[in-house]
């Protein structure tokens, strides 16, 4: 088994996630634990207003809402409802919100059985219950314990992914035809809007547009646009809308123009760490002989990093972003630095391989060469090589060049440190052994 807690500020957003499902016909409230009815027997507002009115007895919580997911092997595909229920109580229980009111719902829309939890961490005398590493100091412990007590698969350890954690949507394209529109452009916003770093609508529809959705406010002149309103479009595999635009208010979790501003503001400060990454890709991707655009596009996307283009109707590119993969993080050109923009790629792909003037030697002409006739224009030589105001660089400046270019000392010339001294001979004094 597998235990993953989150906890957020909207008890609405969580308790319509479920129900919304419920809904759709893949999952059912199987119980409602501190209750003052059965599941069965409440109304969607009961069951709401009572986690609601535990919330308000602490307005100073601001993460106030509790959702968790136990996750089964599949091969426990056949776990009865009062089984999971038990499961559900024990863990709660162990996890210190024994006589928190909560709902279990059974979810089937996965290929592993599993349920969601969702409560309040308000306690009925108002104090909250601490979150801050609940998942290390109580969930790891009770999980261990219920999986021995119930006979459940254990775990594999514990992973940077888990194998069956829950996910919030399935990321693949959406087809138009193949999966009711609605459904598929919320999976897709699901897991858009709540895991990537993105700062304006051009950078969120870099994303959304590699899964077929695109968020659109219409023409200038629309009356969308002047509403200050926004739609969500289903994508063909060439990137042209098709079928009936999706109005943002229509959406359970109110993906609107305001709620996605409110998002990008704090976007702008989580991104900056997360800079370096993008920038050192793509100068490491330009090292060497320049590649052309395509070539630097397949480059970074086996880093993780999609890049987007931006062109107009004459095909003219003038804009790009970059959807890190890896950190969820979306950047505009221009964001990264002068250098990253889609003029100045479109440069740095499009280089040769030259000398620069400015790296090649200066030659200081001899009084008798600063006359008329140094200025003369002559035809260039083969091989001469020529500046970018078509100015030739003269022989003598490459032969310079090649001077310069030669060892510093010459083959007949040994330095003195190196040359063999030879060794000076003591003179003997003949000193006769009669002396």
């Amino acid at each position: 088994m597998v235990a993953v807690i989150k906890a957020g500020h909207s008890m609405h957003r969580i308790f319509n996630y479920n129900e919304n499902k419920v809904k759709e016909g893949v999952a059912e409230c199987i119980g409602a634990e501190n209750y003052p009815l059965n599941a069965g027997e409440m109304s969607l507002s009961i069951k709401l207003n009572y986690l609601l009115k535990r919330m308000a007895l602490n307005e100073n919580v601001k993460r106030n809402s509790v959702h968790i997911s136990l996750n089964f092997d599949p091969s426990e595909i056949g776990l009865p409802k009062e089984k999971l229920t038990e499961i559900a109580k024990t863990y709660m229980q162990k996890l210190g919100f024994g006589d928190q009111p909560y709902l279990v719902y059974q979810h089937r829309d996965a290929g592993h059985p599993h349920i969601h939890l969702v409560t309040t961490n308000i306690q009925a005398d108002g104090r909250r219950i601490d979150l801050h590493h609940l998942g290390i100091r109580k969930s790891e412990p009770a999980r261990k314990e219920i999986e021995k007590q119930f006979g459940l698969v254990v775990a594999q350890g514990r992973q940077t992914k888990q194998p069956y954690e829950l996910e919030p949507i399935v990321m693949s394209k959406i087809h138009y035809g193949k999966l009711q529109s609605k459904k598929a452009i919320r999976n897709v916003l699901e897991g858009v809007l709540n895991t990537y770093k993105f700062t304006s609508l051009p950078e969120l529809n870099a994303v959304l547009r590699q899964y077929n959705v695109m968020a659109d406010r219409g023409s200038e002149n629309s009356r969308i646009f002047k509403g200050g309103g926004l739609v969500y479009r289903i994508l063909d595999d060439i990137g042209n809308p098709i079928g009936v635009p999706i109005k943002a208010s229509d959406f359970y979790n109110k993906p609107t123009l305001k709620f996605l501003e409110d998002k990008c503001g704090p976007n702008h400060a989580k991104r900056i760490p997360f800079k370096v990454r993008v920038k050192n890709e793509i100068d490491k991707a330009l090292i060497g002989k320049p590649p052309t655009l395509d070539e630097l596009m397949k480059k970074l996307e086996r880093q993780g990093i999609h890049t987007a283009l931006r062109k107009s109707d004459s095909g003219l590119l003038y804009g790009i972003t970059y959807v890190d993969h890896q950190t969820k993080c979306v950047f505009n050109g221009s964001v990264l630095g002068k250098q990253y923009s889609a003029k100045a790629i479109q440069e740095r792909c499009q280089a040769t391989e030259t000398i620069h003037p400015a790296l090649l030697p200066q030659v200081k002409l001899k009084p008798a060469e600063t006359g008329p006739l140094s200025q003369a224009k002559t035809p260039p030589m083969p091989g001469t090589y020529h500046e970018p105001n078509n100015t030739p660089v003269t022989a003598d400046r490459t032969s310079l060049l090649d001077v310069l270019m030669q060892p510093e000392q010459m083959a007949d010339y040994v330095p003195g440190q190196l040359k063999k001294k030879g060794k000076k001979k003591k003179k003997k004094s003949n000193i006769s052994n009669n002396q």
